[in-house]
């Protein structure tokens, strides 16, 4: 049994009802398992980030600066335990667990720099009445609830945490209870840089704890990445407190090929963007729009491709795509491929479960997929692309924009003005154009629609955790 909760700077035993195991998805086997907290350790939890408060929001600027640079230096030395837990805990393969970590790495050295640069930004405010002066203050909006998803743990958890440190909140985590254990690294981080108790606690549970964290009116704002199911009763426990929200929820997004377009970078582009992960992202370019002019040659490569990724379990042999993390997520892509089968989809790729140990699904293409289609319209969570062929511009961009989702987009076409039009007219948050979906601290996460509320990332990330006070003086 492992201890896994880390409140007021002390590791505890969780005292809830719910067993947590934590599972091999290679090999569908567990390996560990913990306690979740209990609702009275969440209160705790929640009040160690209160009394921490007051001093941790006093800190200056650059203290907090080294203490986020802090963590990103022991990530690096934790390097290989962590690569190896993702892959044994996430499925992933080698290099993309290496990335993981690297985006985290780079996160917290981001957010530290911006931390620094705070102090600039309380200044005086210019007035067109005469007789008043005003300032700017920009101050922590307080205690954080922080609720991170599985698919990309030690990942979402940094896109938080370093934004809401570096603004001087002070916060309470909660990782999935699919994937609790590589964000004790946090927890251990901060016992090695002698954190004040109670800046950071972690508390991992299944929806009992979560719900607490949620609706906890200790809390003064709520940063979530997950479900929409889930996002939307995080957004009704905000609502009885009237309490800001950061909501990432899901996707299901367009990869637009037009004609011009080189036929195997296409393939690269339209594989990385519904492999990475397995599939398992809220980004991943799950409906292919690809023009008349280029469907035929492109298709069948489509498939030869998807057919010859290497899937199998990354911590004993080189793989391009692991398992699926979870076997409720197994349960659920096989239960897309009896839809697509009921629904009578053409399959050029894939369609089924493999026959082996672990939670193993294979790369998934189905082609002439209908606009009203459960697998053209859901989020499916999973390596299964579905693919529409589309005539002109216009349509291609009224198809992609057709969606309840609108998270990302790519748009892949020699003609870059074109691209760069169809990039503008796309209602998405982010767009790649004739590339994967690279991700850079720089640049904001988020979308539209039903996709979520806010942006994480960049200075929008920092700005989620600010409160903006102005102070107006009469000099009369």
């Amino acid at each position: 049994m492992t201890t896994s909760h880390y409140i007021a700077g002390r590791w505890v035993e969780g005292q809830g009802s719910d067993c947590i195991s934590v599972n091999d998805p290679a090999l569908g086997l567990p390996f560990a398992e913990l306690m979740a907290a209990s609702v009275a350790q969440v209160d705790q939890a929640v009040a160690a980030a209160r009394e921490a408060l007051p001093a941790w929001k006093q800190t200056n600027a650059s203290q907090r600066a080294a203490c986020l640079r802090g963590f990103a230096e022991q990530l690096g030395q934790r390097r290989e335990a962590l690569i190896t837990l993702q892959m044994r805990n996430n499925g992933k393969p080698r290099h993309e667990a290496e990335i993981d970590l690297d985006d985290a790495i780079a996160t917290f050295n981001y957010y530290a720099d911006l931390a620094e640069q705070l102090p600039q930004k309380n200044c005086d405010v210019p007035l067109a009445a005469p007789g008043f002066t005003a300032r700017t203050r920009l101050e922590p909006v307080g205690v954080v609830g922080l609720i991170v998803p599985w698919n990309f743990p030690l990942v979402t958890s940094a896109w938080k945490l370093a934004p809401a440190l570096a603004a001087g909140c002070t916060v309470v985590l909660k990782p999935s209870e699919v994937t609790p254990l590589i964000e004790q690294t946090y927890g251990q981080i901060a016992d090695t840089l002698g954190l004040p108790a109670g800046v950071l606690n972690i508390v991992n549970g299944k929806a009992e704890t979560g719900a607490a964290l949620s609706g906890h009116n200790g809390l003064d704002k709520l940063s979530f990445t997950g479900s929409n199911s889930v996002g939307s009763q995080v957004m009704r426990s905000a609502s009885a407190q009237c309490r800001p929200v950061t909501l990432e929820l899901g996707g299901k997004s367009a990869i637009v090929v037009f004609d011009d377009c080189d036929v195997e970078q296409a393939v690269e582009w339209i594989v990385a963007g519904i492999s990475w992960n397995a599939g398992q992202m809220c980004s991943a370019t799950s409906r292919l729009l690809v023009q008349d002019g280029i469907a035929d040659a492109l298709l069948p490569r489509l498939q030869a491709a998807l057919d010859n990724l290497r899937v199998g379990n990354p911590l004993s042999e080189e793989v391009d795509m692991g398992p699926l993390t979870s076997q409720a997520q197994w349960l659920k892509v096989a239960s897309y491929f009896a839809t697509a089968r009921e629904e009578g989809l053409q399959c050029l790729a894939g369609g089924k479960a493999l026959d082996r140990d672990g939670w193993f699904v294979s790369p998934t293409l189905y082609v002439d997929v209908p606009a009203d289609s459960r697998l053209w319209t859901e989020e499916i969570f999973g390596p299964v692309l579905c693919a529409r062929r589309f005539a002109t511009e216009a349509q291609a961009i009224a198809e992609a924009n057709d969606s309840r989702f609108g998270l990302v987009a790519t748009v892949c076409s020699a003609d870059l003005e074109r691209a760069e039009r169809v990039a503008d007219a796309l209602e998405v948050g982010h767009v790649w154009i004739n590339s994967v979906q690279a991700v850079f601290v720089e640049t904001s996460w988020g979308g539209t629609k039903g996709s979520g509320i806010g942006r994480e990332l960049g200075p929008w990330g920092l700005s989620g955790y600010l409160s903006v006070k102005h102070v107006t003086r009469c000099l009369g």
